[in-house]
């Protein structure tokens, strides 16, 4: 049964709007009727037991979802009113739109500056000062060149696992996003690279909307403005989320974030 969400557009004009969206892997539905806007130069969190559907939302957004055999998705996601699964959209031009930083940091086995400027290099730009400020610029942003700027030329992967995240998002935001999707981007870090991560996360909202997918619901309520609840593929509760934190509308919601469920 589909719980009655107001599917609030959080402002008046969301950046990301989405419309009944169904999503099914075969026969099998993962995502049931989900509809909310999120808006833009805001933090959005999906909290939300294992399995309830926020990284398969989440991969929504950037189409990567297209690359699973057997998917089917069904209703309206825009991102700046633009139909995102129109099949005549450049979804290369989308994920540059829509960068993305995973579970799991992935830099590339290959210098910490051509991890930055990849995105870029791959985009045809090739003028050495382009990438080179694109580069200082990037890392400044990911509050991670004063730590390697002596070393831009050896390799990523001799840096810590809270400096490879900060690279991943630096070599996100090089491509000049609009949007940043983050799936559970600390949950392989020690706390005190999660707080850089957490702290850098509210540096970047004034320039980007920052959609992340955490478990931690203390995190959470720390850096995000707005906090989508889904259980079982479905949108259970959405709002502000200090309100939602604090008198959820629905019983389900106040059940999970206190404790007595999930």
């Amino acid at each position: 049964m589909s719980h009655p969400v107001n599917p609030i557009m959080s402002a008046e004009n969301p950046q990301v709007a989405v419309e009944h969206l169904n999503l099914f892997y075969g026969t099998a539905q993962a995502l049931i009727d989900v509809s909310f806007g999120i808006p833009k130069s805001q933090v959005t969190a999906l909290i939300g037991p294992s399995g309830c559907g926020k990284s398969t939302f989440l991969r929504c957004i950037n189409r990567m979802n297209d690359l699973v055999e057997g998917l089917r998705v069904e209703g309206l996601i825009t991102i700046d009113g633009e139909n995102i699964n129109d099949p005549a959209l450049d979804v290369i031009e989308l994920r540059r739109k829509v960068g993305m930083v995973f579970q799991k940091w992935n830099p590339f086995p290959k210098s910490i500056y051509e991890n930055v400027v990849y995105g870029l290099r791959i985009a045809g730009i090739k003028e050495r000062s382009v990438l080179d400020q694109a580069a200082e610029q990037s890392l400044k942003r990911a509050a991670l060149w004063d730590e390697v700027k002596d070393r831009l030329q050896q390799s990523a992967m001799g840096l810590s696992g809270g400096q490879m995240q900060r690279l991943c998002i630096a070599r996100a935001v090089a491509v000049h996003p609009e949007i940043i999707l983050m799936d559970e981007p600390c949950s392989a870090l020690d706390p005190r690279s999660t707080a850089r991560i957490e702290q850098l996360i509210r540096e970047l909202r004034d320039e980007y909307t920052i959609i992340i997918v955490t478990h931690n619901m203390q995190q959470a309520a720390r850096i995000s403005d707005y906090t989508a609840y889904m259980y079982l593929g479905e949108l259970i509760e959405y709002g502000p989320t200090q309100k939602l934190f604090t008198v959820p509308e629905r019983q389900e919601t106040e059940e999970y974030i206190t404790g007595r469920f999930g």
